[in-house]
């Protein structure tokens, strides 16, 4: 089986473990490729530069910025931003979206940059890995209705994307999936509480399905409390297929083929 883990931060400074040891682990638990995730410049760059390394699991990098420094955002950063796309183990921008839980910058401020960064990644053809949290006192529409209209606006369904780390209602999903984005499962799925959660991923159709960890974030259940892993994935992968009532051989090789076509559209990198 090659499981694939499309999204988590081996860019993050400094990493709970050693790069070499999660690596290794991630290789032996059967992760073949992982898709390192940036959230600002430094930590854009940082995920091209382990693109650019060989080694199992493969990694592919996503370059954005997070909803949380939007405010950082001037006319510099989308002329980086645009430099850092080109590099061809750019698979993706992100993560962007919208984060009104912690509010760190102004919403009107993530709403202006968000878009912007959509209109980036439809004008050079990459898919957008979406952030979406919603805030302790939801506005009317909250988070989901403003980004579904921002993609709207940015004509995103022509690229498509992912919703990482999917945490909406079964109404936000098939509204993501109606701009033809993909959804993405991680630990969260596999928290005893969380049946709407596996209700959502139940019903989403098998090829639009993602799993990944957002280590060092959200452990699943097995390991709660502990900073989490790539390797891991494999745990966010086998609930997923019991949940479906699929094989875990099935599942992962769905998942795979779900991850080559939005990620690696032209083949082989």
């Amino acid at each position: 089986m090659r499981f694939v883990n499309t999204h988590c931060h081996w860019n993050e400074e400094p990493l709970k473990a050693p790069l070499e040891e999660q690596r290794a682990a991630a290789a032996e638990a059967g992760v073949a490729r992982a898709v390192v995730v940036g959230f600002d410049l430094p930590s854009s760059r940082r995920a091209l530069e382990l693109a650019r390394q060989p080694g199992v699991p493969e990694i592919l990098a996503a370059v954005g910025l997070h909803p949380h420094d939007a405010r950082t955002a001037d006319e510099g950063f989308y002329e980086d931003l645009r430099a850092l796309l080109a590099d061809p183990r750019a698979a993706a921008l992100g993560e962007i979206g919208l984060d009104y839980w912690y509010d760190n910058s102004p919403r009107e401020v993530q709403r202006e940059v968000f878009a912007r960064q959509v209109a980036l990644g439809v004008g050079v053809g990459k898919p957008l890995v979406l952030h979406l949290r919603d805030g302790k006192d939801p506005e009317a529409d909250g988070v989901y209705g403003q980004a579904f209209r921002i993609l709207e606006e940015g004509k995103a369904r022509e690229v498509g994307g992912v919703f990482h780390c999917f945490g909406g209602n079964a109404s936000q999903a098939r509204a993501a999936l109606d701009l033809g984005f993909h959804l993405s499962f991680a630990g969260p799925l596999t928290y005893p509480k969380n049946h709407a959660l596996r209700d959502i991923a139940r019903d989403c159709p098998l090829d639009r399905i993602l799993t990944e960890t957002d280590a060092p974030y959200l452990a699943p259940q097995g390991h709660r409390g502990k900073p989490n892993e790539p390797a891991w994935v494999v745990e966010v992968a086998r609930t997923l297929a019991e949940v479906r009532g699929l094989s875990l051989e099935a599942l992962t090789e769905a998942v795979w083929e779900n991850a080559e076509r939005l990620f690696c559209p032209g083949g082989p990198r």
